[in-house]
């Protein structure tokens, strides 16, 4: 056996460069964050060969000492914690001390600062490991880091970097993440001379909005919705788009806690359920949203390069995500087109960031299910059927259909937001006209959104029935999740899901949902205990009983070739304007879009 030695420095520097330099983005990372550690106001990126030839960054931080600048670049050398006590509470974006000295030891490295009541600025480099004296040097106060032919001196790496374009669009994403978490610094990004971006300082909350439409695009910000929620010592703001902003790959997804960009998983399930009845299968939201809360609630020492973070309260940190964002879509309505969401004694309230035309008064909210509704529904030809199949699963007494009533009348002179119907096409599409031109809606979609919504406020509003198995079943499962079904049983006897515990890994079941009746009870207790072990929550109970009143909203819903009268149709319309997520059907598909004045006179090319 050969023997036990320890391994020279510039190898344990090499190896740790592994974990964290992964490629030349990697260095850009590491020196940015050290850039705004020291308090920078402006830093500047200049970028040759795609980061392989010459990465610099330059800030006008506070500059280190000339004694320290050795410790700057050894291992395990920091000014940013001191004890375990300040490693509990990281409110830095860099804490670990080895950055430098792992980037020194595979490039060749400079390092020339200077603190800003100094009389000289020093010079300090290091190639390969091998470190040489500090010198004078000219620099204004500040901080420059240069590092030079990357991977020089580890060949095995350098073949798996990729081509010049590739590496720089890396690196032009990180700058864009971290231009987005930090709104007050100014960023310039040059490659090879040129530049490329120039973020200025965001001095408000509007200059901030302009820095994320220039990252996520120009129409980002008229296509999302403004969030500012407090509660239980957790802050969430940002933007979140709407569901008809959705995209086909997960790209424009930016999420940070206490100013680092992370990747979550508890994070990533609690807007997945928010916009579960919003967007369309195979679609991604798109979103930059800061989470503030105690450092001492997030364990950000986890992965070396800092992406994955652990929250002391998963379960807390899950819930105020998932209701925050649940509750900002739900209040979004049809023909709001550009919405903010604001904090107003812990709650969020929706408003239309786009007011009426001057003169002309906004739409009245309609009466709730089931006084106008109801004679709304019934112009519309629901069936009763599954209404009455719904209301026996909840034990209420069917109701009688009332006689259908005449629609009230609408003044003219109103400009409610979907406009007012004025035909409808092959029996599928209302057309509408409103201020700002031709209004398309998809009337099935839109009604059955309309009733879906109704038969989840009346499954709220009653009381849960649950049905006895005739034999309790067992179900064997991980000792994890036998001990989640033992730790969350109350909770799940109040969604009638009752549980016990018969052994190291099993549960027995003895009652489960009436609306659920028929569902494979396996399965759904497997699911329901695997959400509960890995986020310390579950909804997949309530996400079952969605799926079966989406489908009565669906087969009570009016169906396309159906002819309507006018008045039919603008009562669909005034339901829309009225009913949460109306926007988009119960599958996530759109459920009306508007044509401009402007978009109809350039198919007809008029003005021209």
């Amino acid at each position: 056996m050969p023997v036990i030695r320890p391994l020279p420095p510039e190898l344990i520097n090499q190896i740790a460069a592994g974990e964290v330099i992964e490629r030349p983005s990697s260095v850009v990372k590491e020196l940015v964050e050290n850039s705004l550690d020291a308090g920078a106001s402006r830093i500047e990126v200049d970028i040759e060969q795609g980061g392989a030839r010459l990465i610099r960054v330059r800030d006008d931080g506070g500059g280190i000492a000339p004694d320290e600048l050795p410790l700057a670049v050894a291992s395990h050398a920091t000014s940013k914690i001191g004890s375990f006590d300040d490693l509990e509470h990281v409110a830095s974006m860099g804490f670990r001390g080895e950055a430098l000295a792992s980037v020194s030891s595979v490039a060749r490295f400079a390092l020339t600062s200077r603190q800003h009541e100094a009389a000289a600025a020093f010079r300090l480099e290091v190639d390969g490991g091998r470190l040489q004296a500090a010198r004078p040097a000219q620099h204004p106060p500040g901080t420059s880091v240069e590092v030079r032919d990357l991977f020089y001196n580890v060949p095995a790496r350098k073949k798996f970097m990729r081509a010049e374009r590739t590496e720089f669009a890396h690196i032009d994403d990180l700058l864009k993440s971290l231009a987005l978490a930090r709104g007050s610094v100014e960023f310039r990004l040059s490659h090879n001379g040129k530049p490329v971006r120039i973020w200025k300082a965001a001095r408000d909350e509007q200059a901030q909005l302009q820095r994320v439409a220039e990252v996520l695009g120009e129409e980002f910000p008229a296509q999302s919705l403004r969030v500012d929620h407090a509660a239980a010592g957790l802050h969430l703001s940002g933007w979140v788009g709407l569901p008809t902003a959705s995209r086909s790959q997960a790209d424009q997804q930016y999420f940070y806690v206490n100013g680092r960009l992370v990747r979550d998983r508890v994070v990533a399930h609690a807007v997945r359920q928010a916009y579960a009845d919003v967007l369309f299968h195979g679609r991604h939201p798109a979103f930059v949203l800061y989470l503030e809360l105690d450092p001492a609630g997030v364990d950000v020492n986890v992965h070396p390069a800092k992406h994955e973070v652990r929250f002391r309260e998963q379960r807390l940190v899950h819930d105020f995500l998932f209701r925050t964002l649940h509750e900002a879509l739900a209040q979004t309505r049809a023909g709001q087109v550009e919405s903010r969401a604001q904090a107003d004694d812990g709650r969020l309230h929706i408003g239309t960031a786009s007011a009426p035309a001057p003169g002309l008064p906004g739409i009245a909210r309609m009466s709730s299910w089931p006084v106008h509704a109801e004679q709304n529904r019934l112009a519309l030809g629901v069936r009763d059927e599954p209404l009455a199949d719904y209301a026996a699963l909840l034990g209420e007494p069917p109701r009688t259909a009332p006689a259908a009533a005449p629609m009230p009348a609408v003044e003219e002179g109103e400009a409610p937001p979907l406009g007012y119907a004025i035909a409808q096409l092959k029996s599928i599409y209302i057309l509408a006209e409103n201020a700002q031109g031709l209004v398309l809606v998809d009337m099935h979609a839109a009604h059955e959104r309309i009733t879906y919504e109704k038969l989840k406020a009346g499954r709220a509003c009653s009381n849960l029935r649950s049905q006895l198995l005739l034999v309790p079943l067992n179900i064997a499962v991980s000792a994890r999740e036998a001990a989640a079904a033992e730790e969350h049983a109350e909770a799940l006897a109040d969604w009638g899901l009752e549980l016990s515990r018969s052994g190291p890994s099993g549960v027995v079941v003895r009652r489960i949902p009436a609306l659920l009746e028929g569902a494979d009870v396996s399965r759904l207790t497997r699911d329901v205990l695997a959400e509960l072990a890995q986020h310390g929550s579950s909804r997949r109970l309530q996400e079952l009983e969605n799926e079966l009143l989406s489908t009565m909203a669906c087969h009570g819903s009016v169906r396309a070739g159906r002819r309507l009268t006018v008045p039919e149709m603008n009562a669909l319309l005034r339901e829309m304007e009225a009913t949460e997520r109306s926007g988009q059907c119960n599958h996530g598909r759109p459920t009306w879009t508007q044509l401009s004045l402007s978009e109809l006179d350039r198919l007809f090319m008029r003005g021209r």
